[in-house]
């Protein structure tokens, strides 16, 4: 059941990246959601990982806000005469420590426009992630600890 859910979720992702709803198109984002399902599986086997329909797609609908919140916040950046940024590199320190976690923390906050996961460090305790403005590094974490990871770990705990 979770894994229907999940490439149905997957579907949705793939039309909404693709910007096609077509059957065909559809189809073919599901297929792909199961075949990456069938190839991470062995990173769920032997752990326990609880799925939550309900809070992964309230992880969605804080993904879609932030991506739209991020976009407009580039643009104005990049639309200013002035162009006042202060790009920087800082380390996040994780809460999540499954390799599945910090994989979807990594990509949401590379998905987010103005943000990049660098690296990983070997400890995997923290996360080098690379802002356009890093004015306020300590900002930066209090988002991504009360938004993105905050929000993983009621979706898969």
């Amino acid at each position: 059941m979770v894994t229907l859910f999940t490439g149905i979720v997957f579907a949705i992702v793939w039309a909404a990246v693709t910007g096609s709803l077509s059957p065909l198109n559809v189809v073919l984002g599901f297929l792909l959601g199961l075949m990456a399902l069938w190839i991470i599986r062995r990173d769920f086997a032997g752990t326990r990982t609880v799925v939550r329909p309900g809070k992964l797609l309230s992880l969605l609908a804080l993904f879609v806000k932030e991506l739209a919140l991020s976009a407009w916040r580039v643009a104005v950046l990049v639309a200013s005469p002035k162009m006042d940024l202060r790009p920087g590199i800082f380390a996040y320190p994780l809460k999540v420590d499954r390799d599945i976690e910090i994989t979807l923390l990594a990509n949401l906050i590379t998905l987010t426009p103005g943000t990049l996961s660098v690296d990983v460090s070997e400890d995997r305790r923290f996360l080098y992630v690379h802002a356009l403005d890093c004015s306020d590094p300590a900002a930066v974490k209090r988002d991504i600890a009360t938004g993105f990871e905050r929000k993983i770990l009621e979706a898969l705990r």
